[in-house]
């Protein structure tokens, strides 16, 4: 999606230009000839990835080939860093620049890892506020040009329409569940969810949006004769809830957009908690707590993540009070701070692939 996003903004400045390399659907759509599919390389898993290496190496190798006979004027790479700094070591080798769009998100854990952007990439082009400075301390050229999803508008389906769709009461409040995108963090989130809904009763409607990378039959098994509506997307179901338990991750962003309040959870095996905890290297977990440099919703992690304590948290931001009107407005600064660089000029704010492409192409070759 970033990548269409941005092949699409190239174009309106510059419709002679061409693209090729790894992309999907989107991509293909906006006008890139995919030599390599990016579902070819969604492998997740260290053993699957152990048994891919061989395939994977082959389409890196295809891809720096395809490089060799084409002579791109420019690299650009997005996020998927243990692929991407290798693309970006053999095109720096080869003198053509490297943009780094999407950077690795180094500093929550691995910092040392900045190494690998500042020795093979020209300019990192960040999407989170407080990066450009986290970078640039060290010695790496970062520009924050926003969150591609912070503009996104409101979903155009209104709530009586939603509520038909999917036989929805629309006398209640509807609560969104997030318990993630991958099956292993689903089973450790989702059941103390349910826990919370059951104790929360039927006074509300539970929404559960699909996840592309989730089997609905998977999830349905979870849930069994709980009652829980599965949909297929997450934005209109959390603009339309009253609010949402929400794992960690992108989905606290779209919730932050949508200006849903929620509560936060996660939680990891023991052992993953034990060994990754020392090396988290940022004083929060949720990105919006993170991008607006103090607690804006509540983060309930591992041991404290219990269906009492989501239960009392969410009580708090349901009806109408102090606490929710004090995250409305928190969240409402979340999604301006996503959107626009406070360095920007005043006036109308373009989107972040607009601004991206603008300094992508200042880079490149005339």
């Amino acid at each position: 999606m970033y990548g269409a996003q941005l092949i699409e903004a190239l174009h309106r400045r510059d419709p002679q230009l061409e693209f090729f390399g790894v992309g999907g659907d989107r991509m293909r759509a906006a006008g890139c000839e995919t030599v390599v599919d990016t579902k070819d390389l969604s492998v997740v898993g260290i053993t699957e990835i152990l048994s891919h290496l061989p395939k994977i190496y082959g389409l890196f190798q295809h891809l720096i080939k395809e490089a060799d006979k084409r002579k791109p004027d420019l690299a650009i790479v997005i996020d998927s860093p243990a692929f991407n700094w290798r693309v970006a070591r053999q095109m720096k080798k080869r003198g053509i620049p490297v943009v780094y769009y999407v950077a690795p998100q180094f500093w929550a854990w691995r910092q040392g890892r900045v190494r690998l952007i500042r020795d093979y990439i020209d300019k990192a082009l960040v999407i989170f506020p407080f990066e450009e400075k986290f970078y640039r301390d060290r010695g790496v050229d970062a520009t924050f040009v926003g969150h591609p999803l912070a503009d996104l508008p409101q979903p155009a389906i209104n709530r009586n329409d939603y509520a038909a769709q999917f036989h929805l009461n629309l006398a209640k409040h509807w609560i969104t569940l997030m318990p993630g995108s991958r099956v292993k963090e689903v089973r450790m989130n989702l059941p103390t969810i349910l826990e919370a809904a059951a104790q929360l009763g039927d006074a509300y409607e539970f929404l559960l949006p699909v996840a592309p990378t989730l089997d609905r039959s998977f999830l349905q098994n979870l849930i069994g004769e709980q009652s829980v509506t599965l949909v297929p997307e997450s934005l209109p179901a959390l603009w339309h809830s009253r609010a949402g338990i929400i794992a960690s991750g992108t989905a606290t962003v779209e919730a932050a957009i949508m200006r849903t309040p929620f509560v936060m959870v996660y939680r990891v095996s023991p052992l993953t908690y034990m060994l990754g905890k020392p090396r988290v290297k940022v004083p929060r977990f949720a990105m919006v707590n993170l991008i607006a440099g103090e607690q804006v919703v509540p983060e309930l992690v591992q041991h404290d993540f219990t269906a009492a304590n989501v239960v009392a948290r969410l009580r708090e931001i349901l009806p109408d009070s102090a606490a929710r009107s004090r995250m409305l407005e928190a969240l409402t600064q979340v999604k301006a701070r996503l959107l626009r660089p406070e360095t920007a000029a005043p006036g109308p704010t373009p989107h972040p692939a607009d601004r991206a492409a603008a300094i992508i192409l200042s880079i490149g070759k005339p």
